[in-house]
């Protein structure tokens, strides 16, 4: 069926105060980069939604397109038709002819032209009772329908909702700043990516990349992983960190206990430097409380202690099964467990102390050029614009 129109509505956007508009904006901007390359389209920005005027084109096409986006709680497809009750029953039985499946059905029509003839109620019981009349099989169910046709009548023109698409909700990516993603090539640093940008943050990921002992492939894998996370939130940068000469270090100096603890510190210190830089308010990690030596509470509390940056763990109450299948549903998951090792792997402890003091990191670390290690890898950082290399592996395809 031919769509004349699609409606997207706001979710939380709509609870938003006196900066409700700039959250309008910057999601229409969103949806925007999405679909600019379709010409015959037209994006309209209305009150309370944004209208996508289809001009022939598959409503299919476009939510394809935007179903990623966030900020969108719903994308509703419609047809348009004149105001006439006869227009308005045809309508609604096509669009629910088009549905396959279909025994119970609801009418829900609202007036926003209040000087319109009929009341809601009036026109659900014509409606519904024209559609009654013209299919076999179904019947009215007023509490849970198979399709709740929606119809709303407007000054000279009647919208009647078919296809229903949920979107993914949260708050448009660029509506509440920036934060630097520290991006391994694990599970679950891209789900924890995901979910800031899913609050509306912007996100830049440093990756640490320790040649000879990690490869290019798996830089290619955080890189596959950074251009997968994009798709939810425009253009992405990724700060790839030279952290070989840093990390032998570490291993030379530091007791083995402490070496994990250490390292931590060391990228949270280079991440902080590169926030500062780049103008970023936090930084975001994959860590989940307990899983690993390196987050238990009192590792969190000693590795924290060298950035004044606020660090963000959305995954911190979560458990491995629950990630992996966040991983799974956002398309991060078979690219995160291609065998290629990240730096986290290298000169791993046998036995890493899971409650690391402060103190006696502090004490390590004197032996340690930690200035020096942190200067020289900041001036080593190759920054990568993950939409041009997108863009420049499609040419080649």
């Amino acid at each position: 069926m031919k769509y004349d129109t699609l409606i997207l509505r706001y979710g939380e956007i709509s609870l938003k105060g006196k900066n409700r508009k700039s959250f309008y904006d910057t999601l229409y901007d969103r949806v925007r980069e999405q679909v600019l390359d379709i010409k015959d389209i037209q994006l309209k920005k209305r009150f309370d939604h944004i209208e996508v005027v289809l001009n022939d084109v598959d409503y299919r096409r476009i939510t394809d397109r935007i179903r990623h986006v966030f900020g969108i709680q719903s994308m509703r497809a419609a047809i348009i038709v004149d105001n006439e009750l006869e227009a308005i029953q045809s309508g609604a039985w096509r669009v629910i002819k088009e549905e396959d499946n279909i025994t119970t059905f609801k009418i829900s029509a609202r007036r926003k032209n209040k000087d319109y003839a009929m009341t809601s109620k009036d026109l659900n019981y014509a409606v519904g009772s024209f559609i009654l009349k013209n299919m076999e099989n179904v019947t009215v169910d007023v509490h849970q329908p198979d399709m709740n046709v929606q119809i709303e009548v407007m000054e000279s023109s009647t919208r009647i909702y078919g296809k229903v698409i949920k979107g993914v909700g949260g708050l448009p990516v660029g509506s509440a700043g920036k934060v630097m993603l520290m991006l391994s090539g694990g599970i679950d640093s891209p789900v924890a990516g995901y979910m800031m940008m899913r609050r509306g943050a912007t996100i830049e990921a440093i990756h640490f990349h320790s040649p000879p002992y990690t490869n290019d492939r798996a830089k290619q894998k955080v890189l596959d992983l950074a251009a997968t996370l994009q798709k939810f939130g425009g253009s992405l940068k990724l700060h790839v960190i030279p952290f070989t000469n840093a990390q032998v270090a570490i291993r030379d100096y530091a007791p083995e206990g402490y070496r994990m603890t250490i390292m931590r510190r060391m990228m949270l210190r280079i991440a902080e430097r590169l926030a500062i830089k780049r103008e970023a308010l936090g930084i975001a990690t994959g860590e989940s409380l307990g899983q690993v030596a390196s987050q238990t509470l009192e590792s969190m509390n000693t590795i924290n202690e060298v950035t004044n940056h606020p660090v963000f763990r959305p995954l911190v109450s979560t458990d491995k099964v629950e990630i992996i299948e966040m991983a799974k549903n956002i398309g991060t998951y078979d690219i995160s467990i291609r065998p290629y090792e990240d730096c986290c792997t290298i000169f791993l402890p046998k036995a890493p102390k899971t409650k690391p003091k402060r103190e006696q990191a502090i004490r390590f670390e004197e032996n340690l050029p930690v200035e020096e290690l942190m200067k020289e890898a900041l001036a080593g950082v190759e920054t990568i614009d993950v939409s041009k290399q997108t863009e420049a592996l499609e040419d080649l395809l």
